[in-house]
């Protein structure tokens, strides 16, 4: 009987391995037919499309979901539980490191500050104090941490030095952060480029300079689940903000400002980054207020007040026959005054690739000179570009509930390329004016080529 029943166990056993290698090769069967009517090929295709497109993004996807969402913290106490265990949070001052904020360089106080929060093994908050000002050559807070979490509270000054030797080994950046997570920098303190002696050597202000960079006064790198919040960020030798290559991102609460007449200060700089939020932030800077540029993708702008400068802009993008993408772009909720640009987007010629699928809308315009622009054959040197037959191709953009006044006569301008023509361009709801005294006569007008317009709603001026 023992004999009978071991047998029988045997033979169901075979009898179910059999089931199951008949089920997996009816399932590589059928894998073997979508592959033969190139329904796999097409997906595989595409992923690695957007992988090249965006490659961060693809970093910190697992099984089609994100490794890590992000979740904001708003003060130290966030820090006091890590997936529901209690951990210890490191106070690091930088006055205990040796900072004095007197005007003398602190930068290597600064570095063992960091280097303290960052190798703590639990949460670490270093912390910039109120009441002084410390001066700062170039550093780079480098990572990955062993906290999970490390906040620097910036609730003082951070200066730059304006002594051009200290940048010989690196012209292009001031503060860097680079491979951090769950980073939060806020504080309400002030970065200052210090950047007059930047721009008075630029060759956009002497013509009979050579262009060089600059430094860019803040800029995250490779960073994912990130919150930058509460800072005054002003007077950038160059770029103020930039985020690199990073996922995750919530920026809020931040005054960016430098003089109008300030050379390639832009605001906000996005570049290679995916899932980032942009909100409730005044900018006033010599160029564009927020710039979107290759790479990026799910980019939200929301509640911006933008003046001076050059407007929001997605570009320039394609420079030097490059190849440029950049898609889910949303603007909603801003005011643009006094602006060279409004909504803009701006492509060289002889570039590829896309700029697809962007929403500007809720959007007020005040003495704007070119609130609505899409321009293929945007040229920003010396010599007239020459004329190319590549382009990269912009289609799907909506511009919805645009209103307010124009400072120039052409308020809508689509100039875009003869080869690759701008596809799904829709306006909607669109009211805008020229500015000017009451009683004048003369009306805005919009000058579209190569372009194909849908309305809806009310729509003024109009592409003829």
């Amino acid at each position: 009987m023992a004999f009978q029943r071991r047998f029988l166990s045997f033979f169901i056993v075979v009898i179910l391995s059999s089931l199951i290698v008949s089920c997996e090769m009816s399932k590589l069967e059928e894998v073997v037919k979508l592959h033969d009517h190139h329904i796999l090929v097409e997906e595989t295709s595409e992923n690695d499309f957007l992988q090249q497109a965006y490659p961060s993004y693809f970093g910190m996807v697992e099984d089609g979901k994100f490794k890590g969402l992000i979740k904001e913290r708003t003060d130290i106490l966030s820090l006091e539980k890590v997936g529901g265990a209690p951990t210890s949070v490191k106070m690091v001052n930088v006055k205990n490191f040796g900072a004095k904020g007197d005007g003398n360089d602190d930068t290597e106080a600064f570095e063992k500050a960091w280097e303290a929060a960052c190798s703590s093994k639990g949460g670490a908050v270093m912390v910039v104090p109120e009441g002084n000002t410390y001066l700062l050559k170039p550093i780079r807070f480098s990572g990955p941490c062993k906290s999970k979490n490390v906040i620097v509270q910036i609730l003082g000054t951070i200066k730059a030095s304006d002594d051009q030797s200290d940048y010989k080994k690196d012209g292009r950046h001031w503060l860097r952060f680079d491979r951090v997570a769950g980073l939060v920098v806020e504080g309400g303190g002030t970065i200052n480029g210090n950047g007059e002696i930047w721009w008075q050597n630029s060759c956009k202000i002497n013509k009979d300079l050579p262009c060089k960079d600059a430094p860019t006064a803040l800029t995250f790198y490779n960073c994912k689940n990130l919150v930058v919040k509460n800072l005054n960020i002003q007077d950038s030798q160059q770029i103020h903000l930039s985020f690199e290559r990073c996922v995750n991102v919530q920026a809020s609460n931040l005054s960016v400002t430098a003089p109008e007449k300030s050379p390639n200060t832009d605001g906000i700089h996005v570049t290679n980054t995916q899932n980032i939020q942009i909100s409730n932030s005044v900018i006033g800077t010599g160029d564009d207020c927020i710039s979107i540029v290759s790479g990026s993708q799910n980019v939200q702008a929301t509640d911006i007040t933008c003046g001076p400068g050059h407007g929001i802009s997605i570009g320039s993008l394609g420079a030097k026959y490059s190849e440029a993408y950049v898609s889910g772009i949303t603007v909603n909720r801003a005011k643009l005054i006094g602006t060279t640009n409004g909504a803009r987007i701006k492509t060289w010629q002889g570039g590829s690739g896309t700029a697809t699928d962007i929403t500007f809308e809720n959007i007020e315009m005040e003495n704007v000179a070119n609130p609505i622009i899409i321009d293929q054959n945007y040229c920003d040197q010396k010599n007239p570009c020459s004329k190319q037959e590549k382009a990269v191709q912009v289609k799907n953009v909506l511009y919805k509930s645009i209103s307010g006044t124009s400072a120039s006569q052409v308020a809508i301008k689509f100039d875009c390329s003869s080869t690759f023509p701008c596809q799904g361009i829709v306006l909607q709801d669109i009211d805008l004016k020229l500015q000017g005294k009451e009683g004048e006569q003369e009306e805005a007008k919009a000058v579209c080529s190569n372009v194909k317009v849908s309305n809806i709603g009310t729509v003024s001026p109009q592409c003829y």
